[in-house]
């Protein structure tokens, strides 16, 4: 995969070519400064919305939360207790 690094005066003057770009699989990494960069990548359908599947886990959740099959956490030690025992 190819990489195109940009300035954001270079993304402002040419959006719709570097949009089409990122359409066509090019990874454009715009840097804003020294220290700042983004990365312009296409959403698909699945990064805006939940799957059904994702759904299904909570739709899941939110039965074990009413029947009670939860776990009450109160502090930083339960809870380092907890994930310790995952």
């Amino acid at each position: 995969m190819a990489i195109i690094e940009i300035t954001s005066r270079e993304f402002r003057s040419n959006q719709k070519k570097f949009f089409d770009l990122a359409d066509k699989g090019m990874q454009i990494v715009l840097k804003r400064g020294r220290r700042q960069a983004y990365v312009l990548t296409p959403l698909s359908s699945e990064d805006m919305f939940f799957t059904p599947e994702m759904l299904t886990r909570i739709d899941e959740s939110i039965k074990q939360a009413s029947e009670g099959k939860t776990v009450k956490v109160s502090g930083k030690e339960e809870l380092e207790h907890l994930l310790d025992s995952l």
